[in-house]
């Protein structure tokens, strides 16, 4: 049987992505348990992590599994992602070796990598979670790459869900905030593609000059298409914000100066008012539209302290449902049947 893997919440089709939320909110709810005995998750962090890498650990444990960690650099050979690289740098052991090795110990394998070259030209096309998964024998989950951070986006939308109730139709705004540094686009994209698998209205604001990637645009418009939703732009915080059901904070850096982050830095200097305040707040539905967050926040850069330890914000739910999503994702995937 053909092994499948989870790049992206877009390549799960309406089924799947609904199957994976429903046995979510199953597993939350403690109607599934084991599932996992004898199996093995190994996961590669190239980048830091904490509520990926402890949710998933706990995952494997509570159905009865194992995970193995590795830190490339840190306690295992640095790895090199190039194709048909030359290796006489620091890099010690291949992408292609790496995938392939774990796939004999481990029944799934999860790789974290965040871009981290010059040019978006070459990051863009997702390249190192995509060659990995090509050269791996087994089912890889990504754990944030380039273009795409799935569990998150599977966790945003059972948050929605249980929030919410039926999300279709209801307001999702996207909206970018001022950050110290440029931040990846992954958890943005994979936000607003999840609230538009979910048939939502998805309003993305955003500063000029921070526009989502064209072909993430693209993906966000087709999903909100075909899920009865649909999508606008918004210039400013503040007129999106209006009547919104839901407000998902989240900084990204321009990708017209991606690489070049003292020349972004300049850029955004004056946008500090892209911040999620009480007053903004008010601005929502009733005053109670939710405000979510992936988390780690920058508290009182991005969200004030009022509102993230507010009534209104459900960034704690949302971490927690990391979880059970993994949990979800992990038995489709590698479970016993």
């Amino acid at each position: 049987m053909r092994k499948r893997d989870f790049l992206s919440t877009e390549e799960l089709g309406p089924e799947g992505f609904s199957a994976i939320l429903d046995l979510a909110a199953r597993v939350k709810r403690g109607e599934v348990k084991g599932g996992l005995e004898g199996k093995i998750f190994a996961a590669s962090f190239m980048d830091p992590s904490l509520r990926t890498r402890a949710s998933f650990e706990s995952a494997m444990f509570m159905h009865g599994g194992h995970m193995i960690v590795l830190e490339p650099g840190r306690g295992s050979w640095s790895m090199e992602t190039e194709l048909g690289a030359v290796m006489e740098g620091t890099a010690v052991e291949h992408l292609i070796e790496t995938s392939r090795v774990l796939g004999r110990y481990a029944d799934a394998i999860g790789l974290r990598v965040f871009p981290k070259g010059t040019e978006w030209v070459r990051e863009r096309q997702d390249r190192i979670i995509k060659d990995f998964a090509a050269y791996s024998e087994k089912p890889v989950i990504n754990l944030e790459s380039a273009r795409r951070h799935p569990c998150q986006g599977l966790a945003d939308a059972l948050t929605l869900r249980e929030k919410l109730g039926d999300p279709k139709g209801k307001r999702f705004v996207l909206s970018w905030a001022w950050h110290p540094k440029p931040l990846p686009t992954a958890v943005p994209a994979s936000a607003a593609i999840a609230a538009a698998q979910l048939g939502m209205d998805v309003v993305i604001a955003r500063p000029q000059g921070y526009d989502l990637d064209p072909d993430d645009m693209a993906v966000i418009y087709q999903q909100a298409a075909a899920n009865g939703g649909r999508v606008t732009l918004a210039n400013s915080m503040s007129d999106a914000t209006v009547g919104a059901d839901a407000v998902y904070v989240k900084s990204w850096g321009s990708l017209q100066y991606f690489g070049r982050p003292e020349e972004e830095k300049q850029y955004r200097a004056g946008l500090r008012g892209w911040k999620m305040t009480v007053d903004g707040l008010k601005a929502t539905k009733a005053g109670k539209g939710i405000v979510m967050h992936c988390l780690p926040v920058r508290r009182n850069v991005e969200i004030d302290d009022a509102v993230l330890d507010g009534p209104n914000s459900v960034v704690i739910d949302e971490a927690e449902n990391r979880l059970h999503v993994q949990r979800a994702l992990l038995l489709d995937l590698i479970g016993r049947k």
